[in-house]
């Protein structure tokens, strides 16, 4: 029995138990520009590489506002970003019109992965090509939660997605007992730390291709874009890399690395707008 006889259909299991089309939806999520979320006591830190598609376009948005408490930051297709993203605002504007109060993050997040769920199992549907890193804070303090195209989330003290994002990850493994106790500042250099490590050696963070978003304690969730990220950047500037980043996920001599974006090829791709709004 091939592989093939199997993927066409998000509702047909292999012999093996798996639904192949949601192992493709999350293999989107990898190829997608890497994204790094942690938290402290009082603060959740957003970090992402922005991609451009072309030397004639703008770099893609990667961060997402959702409510004065709460944004996410993706990697995938932007195009299926924007429809939960959608979703996720009405549910916080019917909450504060219904109740008066932020929607707890817990809850938005079960209701993303209830969403989620249906493309799964419903015929003639394909699941989400994106996956999210919700930060937010709520009664219950910081929160970084992951959320997969299998409809799965979890509640995150770190994490890091998309390409080559094993280096930040590695990273974020060896400081994670130091976060709790960061200021607002140094969770910001440990997130930028976190991901230059996924940028090959030959490329650096700046200003227009990384941006930076913070929530937290009587802090409503705020984006850095641009120039205002350059604040941050000077605080890691000089400083090595850890010993291996950028040697991850690295391709065969000749085969064509899924992490950096081709000018030169057509169609749309991760992290790339598929129109224009």
């Amino acid at each position: 029995m091939f592989r093939n006889q199997y993927d066409n259909e998000v509702t047909v299991w292999s012999p093996q138990g798996r639904i192949h089309q949601i192992e493709y939806a999350m293999e989107a999520v990898k190829q997608g520009s890497a994204t790094v979320g942690l938290k402290s006591k009082t603060h959740a830190v957003l970090v992402a590489l922005k991609r451009a598609p072309s030397e004639l376009s703008s770099y893609q948005k990667k961060i997402i506002p959702i409510d004065d408490h709460v944004g996410i930051t993706i990697a995938g297709l932007t195009a299926d970003a924007r429809v939960i993203s959608r979703f996720m605002r009405t549910e916080c504007l019917n909450n504060r019109y219904a109740f008066d109060t932020p929607l707890p993050i817990s809850r938005l997040v079960g209701m993303i992965g209830s969403k989620s769920q249906i493309p799964t199992q419903r015929y003639g549907r394909r699941p989400f090509g994106v996956g999210l890193l919700v930060a937010g804070y709520d009664d219950m303090g910081p929160h970084i939660y992951q959320t997969c195209p299998s409809a799965n989330y979890f509640d995150c003290k770190s994490m890091a997605i998309g390409a080559r994002s094993q280096s930040a990850r590695t990273y974020l493994e060896k400081h994670l007992d130091s976060f709790l106790d960061c200021n607002m500042e140094d969770l910001v250099k440990h997130g930028l730390r976190a991901l230059r490590d996924t940028l090959p050696n030959e490329v650096e963070l700046t200003t227009k291709n990384c941006s930076v978003a913070i929530v937290g304690k009587d802090m409503p969730f705020t984006i850095y874009d641009d120039n205002d990220v350059g604040k941050y950047l000077s605080m890691i500037e000089g400083e090595e890399r850890s010993p291996g980043a950028g040697a991850e996920d690295q391709k065969p001599e000749g085969e064509k690395d899924d992490s950096v974006p081709d000018p030169q090829a057509g169609g749309p791709a991760v992290d790339e707008p598929m129109d224009h709004d």
